[in-house]
């Protein structure tokens, strides 16, 4: 049985907060800590309990902030701030924006560590557990709609990933979701010596062969942003 996760939710929205709370709990594999409505008290909840992971709401106001103030942007600030202070402590970012531009934001100073997921996410707790889980043991998790958007803006530029087959993008997806070579093959119902087949085959079009799976995925999305695809 795996370990139980000691995690800490943040979002300003007491309903949603205590919603997603009672979702990852009701899970049986999370024990939730704290779960607070502001920056300062994610911050400071992290730095006195420690958590394994950190789930938190992409909006997260400072004390007496207004709503119409608040940018979209703290939940990625106090990520950053979490990873940098302590390294031991995953952060798994919701979001209600598809735009990849907040992912690569969140990504922009490494992927160690980080998850960006969307909001209809929290209808399969199990991807949330996952994507905790993952970035708890120091991996990445970018959410599958994401980068399919990204794969479907490359066909009208060109871009190595035209290179890879449609099985091959299909792996790749899965990767994004932070699955493990086993994972993949359950997902796609593929053999073990097929999915790393396919596998090698995609770090070796994306000249990426030397960088860990999640350090791979996000410089795929990084490259696409370079290229800007779909301006």
């Amino acid at each position: 049985m795996a370990a139980i996760l000691r995690v800490i939710i943040a979002d300003d929205n007491y309903v949603v907060r205590e919603g997603i709370r009672r979702l990852v709990a009701d899970s049986g594999e999370v024990d939730v800590l704290a779960a607070v409505g502001n920056a300062e008290d994610l911050l400071d909840a992290v730095r006195r309990l420690r958590p394994d992971a950190v789930l938190t709401d992409i909006r997260m106001p400072l004390p007496g902030d207004r709503a119409e103030d608040v940018e979209h942007m703290e939940g990625i600030e106090a990520a950053h701030a979490i990873r940098a202070a302590y390294p031991g402590t995953g952060v798994a970012v919701l979001s209600q924006f598809s735009d990849e531009n907040y992912a690569f934001a969140l990504l922009s100073n490494g992927t160690t560590g980080l998850a960006y997921l969307l909001k209809d996410r929290l209808a399969d707790i199990e991807d949330v557990i996952r994507a905790l889980r993952e970035v708890a043991q120091g991996g990445a998790v970018i959410d599958p709609l994401i980068v399919d958007t990204l794969l479907r803006r490359t066909k009208a530029v060109s871009s190595p990933l035209d290179s890879l087959t449609p099985r091959e993008l299909d792996v790749l997806r899965e990767m994004a979701r932070g699955r493990t070579n086993p994972g993949i093959g359950e997902a796609l119902n593929l053999k073990g010596p097929t999915v790393e087949k396919h596998v090698s085959s995609i770090f070796s079009k994306l000249h990426l062969t030397e960088e860990p799976v999640h350090r791979r995925v996000s410089a795929v999305l990084t490259y696409l942003q370079e290229r800007s695809i779909g301006q």
